[in-house]
């Protein structure tokens, strides 16, 4: 029993390391003031998408949205990216929650299945939306 909860206890801290490091690392840029494009920073090429056909993507502003979102500027966080905003706010339940489990592994973590499922379907067709809306105004 102690040998599966150390294994929960790793498990829940690899699991948390990887969002909290892309908020950290969203936290460290400087939000493009065009909504997009902020990923250059880190040494990325320009999106494919508007290169080859002149269209953003549906993803187009997720970092920019990410940026604005750990600075504390929300509103510009979901006119950069509406999925972006809303995935940074699931990365930080899924650090919380991964911090919940490293300390108490007895947490039913199986629990939050269902609603982790609805929201990445919820968030994959709000950002649908959101690159189609733009895409069309």
């Amino acid at each position: 029993m102690l040998v599966k909860r150390g294994l929960l206890r790793g498990f829940s801290l690899l699991v948390g390391i990887v969002p909290f490091a892309l908020l950290v690392t969203a936290s460290q840029l400087s939000p493009s003031e065009q909504g997009l494009g902020t990923h250059q920073q880190l040494g990325l090429p320009p999106c494919s998408s508007r290169i080859l056909f002149g269209i953003r993507c549906p993803a187009c502003g997720m970092t920019t949205s990410w940026a604005h979102f750990t600075q504390g500027h929300w509103w510009q966080s979901v006119q950069a990216n509406v999925g972006g905003f809303l995935l940074a706010m699931v990365a930080c339940w899924v650090v919380l929650l991964s911090a919940a489990v490293f300390v108490n592994p007895r947490v039913d973590v199986m629990r939050y299945q269902k609603t982790a499922a609805i929201a990445a379907i919820g968030i994959g067709l709000i950002t649908l939306c959101d690159w189609l809306f733009r895409l069309y105004r």
